[in-house]
């Protein structure tokens, strides 16, 4: 049984000890889906940050066509190695 109250930075339902109770397979399959998704929020900011050089609201020192190579890179990388799920 749950204590009533979450330690700190475990949700009040589910949290680390709910995560040790699923079968292997499904942890793998979460994990897989929250990389492929930090991987595409990565990609998403290096887009945003060159985007926002290019605007004039950074300094530009070659870093849109640097972060547009990140993107892509991160986006080539991840786009086969982890399987896409319903909503994880």
């Amino acid at each position: 049984m749950h204590p009533p109250f979450p330690f700190p930075g475990e949700p009040a339902v589910g949290g680390p000890r709910a995560w040790h109770t699923l079968p292997d397979e499904v942890q793998l399959t979460l994990s897989r889906e929250a990389l492929r998704r930090a991987a595409e929020t990565l990609a998403d900011h290096a887009e945003l940050l060159a985007a926002e050089m290019e605007a004039g609201g950074l300094l530009d020192q070659g870093g849109p066509e640097a972060l547009r190579l990140f993107a892509a890179v991160v986006r080539v990388t991840n786009k086969d190695g982890f399987a896409t799920v319903g909503n994880a």
